[in-house]
């Protein structure tokens, strides 16, 4: 077999019918559309659904977009810490997510300032609020990002 042997198999390549040439060809005229009416003339709008609203008209417009790199940490108050661990207790997002103290950890742990905390902690979370990482420090605990 060479170069010049290759060709498609038979009934593989159809030739495109040629309609509207003439009355001799067998679709002339009409050009096989039939007499008048909305689908012999030249095209209906691939939306187009008979006079009725079309689907795009009918749902509602969503302003805005929804960032795909965002993160959604799962949130824990110090005032659930104060509750939950002893003073000298380490806290990981692992035994947070144990003890039931948070469920799902989407992106991550975060550790919010609401509430206070007098015992010495170590945390280490994924994220901190400024306002937590200052409580924890001065209780004289450690604060670890993950």
């Amino acid at each position: 077999m060479r170069l010049h042997d290759l060709k498609p198999d038979s009934g593989s390549r159809k030739k495109k019918r040629r309609v509207g040439r003439g009355i001799g060809s067998g679709s002339g005229k009409t050009a096989s559309r039939g007499t008048k009416g909305q689908k012999s003339r030249t095209s209906i709008h691939p939306g187009f659904e008979g006079g009725q609203t079309p689907i795009h008209r009918r749902l509602p417009v969503r302003k805005g977009f929804r960032n795909p790199n965002s993160k959604v940490y799962a949130v824990l108050n110090l005032s659930v810490l104060e509750e939950a661990f002893a003073s000298g207790d380490e806290v990981t997002p692992e035994i947070a997510r144990t003890k039931g103290l948070v469920g799902n950890m989407k992106s991550g742990l975060k550790v919010l300032g609401f509430g206070e905390v007098t015992k010495k902690l170590k945390v280490s979370a994924h994220a901190f609020s400024k306002t937590a990482e200052e409580k924890i420090v001065k209780a004289g605990g450690e604060v670890i990002r993950l």
